[in-house]
């Protein structure tokens, strides 16, 4: 009975150090999309800045 309880534990001790690595680990990966999501959401702002800038100098206003 005691060396079941030891596993028991044992496994235990196992499955909530193997979920708290798994859980840091998704924790990372989302860090990682939203910095990036963050880089190309900003150069896609300066593109249409760059973009509308060169419109603004080509075509007249009409005044």
């Amino acid at each position: 009975m005691s060396y079941l309880l030891s596993h028991l534990k044992f496994l235990l001790c196992l499955l909530t150090g193997a979920s708290l690595v798994f859980s840091l680990q998704s924790c990372a990966v989302v860090a990682v999309a939203d910095a990036a999501v963050t880089v190309v959401a900003t150069g896609v702002k300066v593109t249409a800045k760059a973009v509308g800038a060169i419109a603004d100098a080509v075509i007249p206003d009409g005044d």
